[in-house]
């Protein structure tokens, strides 16, 4: 019966195997669900966060998740909208990559928001000042457009194929793709950009605090950019693993080279720009409102350190090397330089969100440390878990690698 549901041509593993692999993310699912029952039960005492640190662990994993989920905007945008047809060997998977990062993020919120009963107020009574507003909007309605973009995929299994009327349904959804590309980058462009403002316009953290150009600060545009550079190397850097994984090739490599030249030019210029950021806030801005920008690197482990690992070591290096040629003709090199690409915006949103809230920002305030409790990780862990699961069952299930066929005839 299983053997029935797998694409025609492609090759899995036994069920026996499949299970074993599935088990042990069932049970760190189980877990993390368990967290999240006490957190919606008892309320957010049973979190590390308060009145100061009011943005924690979860708030990081949901820009962290909604950034590297960039991917699948992006690379819609690059084959339907741009015409970059070698992209159409990943577009499947990035699909479900962004499916899953979103769902988990909206997941996470929902748990966030300590009363889950009354989240649909942010859509009754909305705050038209807010910019968690029009991110609220935005990353509902584009979950909705990759629900409507994951739907072909299940359709186009080979069992659902019998049903004519499912066959015709998920054609007519398939001429709809280029509408639903653009419509995915237009949401996504505005809430990645709006989660960075929502920093940007932080005065009262002179650390995260920007100077706008028009109405928006200088991190909206940071923010688009990152997410943009992020997206084609997380989607490099899983497509490579899930092919170790399976031990089959599963992307030829001038795919891999092609999304590792697109992450690394954008990569370059959001390093440049954000460079110029950086002087900018260190020489007029932080000095603007008072504060001496070394100020805010002599606590513990915030030390300088962190701004030239996020700009130099995971920013300018990767980008130099996505876009050379010597890397791009080792796979392993570019792996690494994807892999670097996504560290840096993953730390990226780790100061933005943990080091703004820990500095002290009052003459009498004091250093703010914050160490998750077990239940925030192990709902940080539930989502993780769940990705792997959604995952493993559409790589199973599902076609999504075009290019699996023939290069396995090859």
């Amino acid at each position: 019966m299983d053997s029935s549901l797998i694409p025609r041509g492609l090759q899995r593993t036994s069920f026996p195997r499949f299970l074993a692999w599935v088990l042990p993310w069932v049970a760190l699912l189980g877990v993390g669900l368990f967290a999240v029952y006490l957190c919606l039960a008892y309320g957010l005492n049973q979190t590390n966060m308060d009145n100061r640190f009011a943005f924690g662990a979860w708030i990081y994993l949901d820009l962290t998740v909604i950034a590297l989920g960039a991917g699948a905007f992006f690379t819609g945008f690059l084959l339907y909208i741009l015409r970059r047809k070698e992209l159409a060997a990943v577009i499947n998977s990035a699909v479900v990559i962004g499916f899953i990062c979103y769902s988990g993020a909206v997941a996470v919120l929902m748990v966030d928001v300590g009363q889950p009963l009354r989240a649909w107020f942010t859509f009754w009574h909305p705050n038209v000042h807010s910019m968690l507003t029009e991110v609220t909007f935005c990353i509902t309605c584009y979950l909705t457009v990759l629900a409507i973009e994951y739907v072909p995929l299940i359709l186009k299994n080979r069992k659902l194929r019998k049903n004519a009327s499912m066959l015709l349904f998920e054609f007519q959804l398939h001429k709809l793709m280029v509408v639903f590309a653009g419509i995915g980058t237009f949401l996504s462009f505005f809430h990645q950009g709006s989660l960075g403002g929502l920093y940007g316009v932080l005065v009262g953290r002179p650390f995260a605090f920007r100077p706008a150009f028009g109405i928006w600060p200088s991190t909206f545009f940071l923010f688009i950019l990152s997410a943009a550079a992020a997206g084609p190397s997380f989607i490099l850097l899983t497509s490579w693993l899930v092919s170790k994984i399976a031990r089959k090739p599963l992307v030829a490599p001038d795919v891999y080279r092609t999304l590792g030249r697109i992450s690394g030019s954008i990569l370059l210029v959001y390093v440049l720009l954000k460079a110029v950021d950086t002087l900018v806030w260190i020489n007029r801005t932080a000095p603007g409102l008072g504060f001496q920008a070394s100020s805010f690197y002599r606590y513990g482990d915030f030390g300088s350190w962190i701004l030239f690992a996020e700009i130099v070591l995971l920013g300018l290096l990767p980008a130099l090397m996505l876009l050379s040629s010597r890397v791009a003709q080792h796979t392993g090199w570019l792996v690494t330089a994807a892999a670097m690409a996504c560290s840096g915006i993953v730390l990226n949103r780790f100061v933005m969100t943990i080091q703004t809230l820990a500095l002290p920002t009052l003459p009498f305030d004091a250093f703010l440390s914050y160490v998750p409790s077990w239940q925030e990780v192990a709902t940080f862990l539930a989502v993780i878990a769940y990705g792997v699961l959604v995952y493993s069952f559409s790589f199973r299930y599902l076609n999504l690698f075009p290019q699996e066929r023939e290069l396995r005839s090859a």
